[in-house]
Order: C-alpha cells, then structure tokens, then sequence
C-alpha cells in the first residue's frame, strides 16, 4: 500500500471519451498505467458538458447530441513520481490538455490500512466489521 501525507502533486489530464488506444478507451490506458507504475492512485471523473481547444461544445443534455463528453484522469502522488510518468503521457494523449498542481495530502487510507480498531463498528454498507 503506497503512502502519501503532505505535499503532493495533482496531475490532470483533460480527454474526451472517445479518445483510443490500441481500440480502448485512453483513460483506461492512463489508469492501467499509472497502476503498473506504482503511482499512489487515479480517478476518472466523467464530464457533462465542455469544450476544448477545437472549440465545439459537447454536452449530455436531452435535446443535444452527447458524444464525446469531457473526461478528466486525476492522479495524485509525489512530484518526483508524477513527473516519472510524464513522459508515458507524451507517447498516448496527442489530443487534450495536460495539467499540474501543487496540492497537500491530509489523508490517504486505504481498506486494508484502518488506523484506529473496527471491531463492532458498522461499515459503509451497513454491514458489521470484525
């Protein structure tokens, strides 16, 4: 389990949902990736309306045509590791838009590393933890 606390760097790559690698979607290429490469994690968040550099506006509202909404990857971990893994971008997002913020960790805690003693208490789902 990677550990992450304090200052941190936010990498966000800006795409669209139709954009492919290999016949898959790019996202799941960036995640796949930063996952082989250790990073502490990544999330992909789903837009519902944007525009880019071409500037079209794709959106899901009813009455337009939704297709190729906004996706943004954030990945979050140390700089020397998110600056690692720059040059992987360079080789799959030909499209899009590619950003980097300081940011400060106040906790990362994954399943397996509970801190404090689970016995009794309920989890997420209702469900008891031992």
């Amino acid at each position: 389990m990677t550990r992450l606390t304090g200052s941190a760097l936010r990498l966000t790559v800006h795409i669209g949902e139709n954009d492919t690698w290999h016949h898959k979607p790019l996202y799941t290429e960036i995640v796949h990736r930063a996952h082989a490469a250790g990073l502490a994690g990544a999330s992909v968040f789903h837009g519902i309306e944007g525009f880019g550099a071409s500037s079209l506006i794709h959106t899901s509202r009813l009455l337009s045509l939704s297709e190729d909404l906004p996706v943004a990857v954030v990945i979050v971990d140390s700089e020397t590791r998110v600056r690692e893994f720059l040059p992987q971008l360079d080789e799959l997002v030909t499209e899009g838009l590619v950003t980097l913020d300081a940011c400060e960790v106040i906790r990362y805690v994954g399943r397996d590393d509970r801190s404090e003693p689970t016995r009794g208490k309920t989890g997420t789902k209702g469900k008891k933890l031992l």
